[in-house]
């Protein structure tokens, strides 16, 4: 099918419009297609796998945690095994100067020699008109070329800019961009694939490979890693009675804001940025006062806490409070000299949470569980906690002990019969430095994509496929 730039217009105004009303995850998930729904198609069918390609290549040109490469291998070998050309494409990180050349090599370690036609892993460099968004010539004849059965890798998706177009377009935006941006949905389908299968679990942006490519294609569907994680882990996580939320970044406040609107959680443990913009919230609803400290500071970047984010807080924590939803927030705070104190000094920081914050999430794990214990005698589903983030600047010694104590509290929960999940990023780095991979139900590979699942905003690529799946082009 031909798209025009009308069907353009509606479908990535849709994309961009958080208002709708695309239904849960759930449902979503019961209407995609996964990856045995494309059993039938011939041999020779090109396929575009969206990957999760985002991985550090050292300077050898390795990839010592090559987990989300390894994810790809299943979805790869089904496709081999029916003699379908297999287009991976993805990106690493947003530098757009790195290549997926190193992608391309790992993958012809992991994938078995027949199950890519027995041929190298092929690479494609150059593949796009960023200007026009057309494929180019030369690489339309590669992938024309292509034996059935192989694999093959495109370059970095975002070496080119019209990748990213759709990040914060607004209407006005997108119907400036919608020629090109049809041209580009048009010609991959042309050149390239009519089969789209999303295996990029992490990939949770509105990149234009993730959401915009379906629109031209002619079946959709969720390859095996990325389905499993959907509907076996995320669905679970989503029911979580307690979250554990930190980090630098007091933009996780907006993920925090969108979970507790599902009024789902009982429990809130955080610190971090986080932590401070609802103690803020907190001495306000109370009568009292808090410093900041230097994250009151505009000049402080990385820790600044803006007067809106302080208001957003105290919004959340007075809904929290209706909702009898418990906020479990630091008591003390590790300075900068190593000591702790109730309070942040004007022109100090906070860098880890202190020894009575401990005691007290300890506590407050203890209640989590007696209401696990009390929820299973009575015949109802185990307890599911969620963890996220790290308490302090964790990398350095003198600011570990916050973080490396609680990741004893997640086996504690796990040995209790809780199930216990934990976010990609900085989570998972913190169960790998100080605990176990059994200590929890589910570590994911995703960051990003977990904390908009656990909202109640649909994760761009399941709206785009659901829309496509429905037959929806607006």
């Amino acid at each position: 099918m031909t798209v025009s730039t009308e069907d353009t217009i509606r479908w990535c105004s849709t994309l961009a419009d958080d208002s709708d009303e695309t239904p849960s995850l759930e449902d979503c998930l019961d209407a995609i297609p996964n990856l045995d729904s494309l059993d039938s198609l011939p041999r020779g069918t090109r396929v575009l796998v969206r990957g999760d390609t985002d991985v550090v290549v050292t300077d050898d040109g390795s990839i010592p945690n090559d987990v989300r490469i390894r994810s790809l291998v299943e979805t790869l070998c089904f496709g081999g095994r029916r003699g379908w050309v297999q287009l991976v494409y993805g990106h690493r990180g947003r530098d757009p100067g790195l290549s997926l050349e190193p992608v391309a090599r790992h993958l012809e370690r992991l994938v078995p020699l027949e199950a890519r036609g027995n041929r190298p892993v092929a690479f494609i460099g150059e593949w796009l008109d960023d200007q026009t968004g057309t494929v180019l010539a030369s690489a339309a004849r590669q992938v024309a070329e292509l034996h059935e059965g192989t694999i093959a890798v495109l370059e970095n998706t975002r070496r080119y800019s019209l990748e990213q177009a759709l990040w914060k377009a607004g209407v006005d935006q997108i119907t400036e961009m919608a020629p090109r941006l049809t041209n580009y949905v048009n010609s991959v389908a042309k050149s390239l694939a009519v089969i789209h299968v999303n295996e990029g679990f992490a990939a949770s942006n509105r990149d234009l490979s993730s959401t915009l490519v379906p629109l031209g294609c002619q079946q959709v569907a969720l390859g095996r890693y990325i389905h499993n994680e959907l509907t076996r882990y995320v669905t679970r996580t989503r029911q979580a009675d307690l979250v554990v939320f930190s980090g630098i970044k007091i933009n996780k406040l907006d993920d925090l804001q969108q979970i507790l609107q599902r009024k789902v959680v009982k429990t809130v443990i955080a610190a971090g940025g986080l932590a401070l913009a609802l103690k803020a919230a907190q001495a306000v609803h109370d009568g009292r006062e808090f410093g900041l400290g230097l994250a009151a500071d505009s000049t402080q970047a990385k820790i600044h806490i803006p007067p809106e984010r302080i208001e957003q807080a105290g919004q959340m924590y007075r809904q929290g409070l209706e909702a009898k939803v418990e906020f479990v927030l630091p008591l003390d705070f590790i300075l900068g000299d190593g000591s702790a104190s109730a309070t942040i000094p004007d022109g100090e920081a906070q860098f880890d949470v202190g020894p009575e914050t401990r005691a007290d999430q300890v506590a407050a794990v203890g209640r989590f569980l007696e209401s696990h214990q009390a929820g299973v005698e009575a015949g109802h589903r185990p307890a599911i906690a969620f963890y996220n983030g790290v308490f302090g600047l964790f990398e350095e010694p003198a600011f570990e002990t916050g973080t490396r104590e609680f990741i004893g509290q997640l086996k504690r929960m796990t040995d209790a019969g809780a199930e216990v999940y934990v976010g990609g990023g900085e989570g998972g780095t913190a169960l790998e430095r100080y605990g176990q991979p059994d200590w929890v139900t589910h570590c994911f590979t995703a960051g990003g994509t977990i904390l908009k699942a656990l909202g109640n905003q649909p994760i761009p690529y399941i709206k785009a496929l659901y829309n496509k799946t429905l037959g929806v082009r607006a």
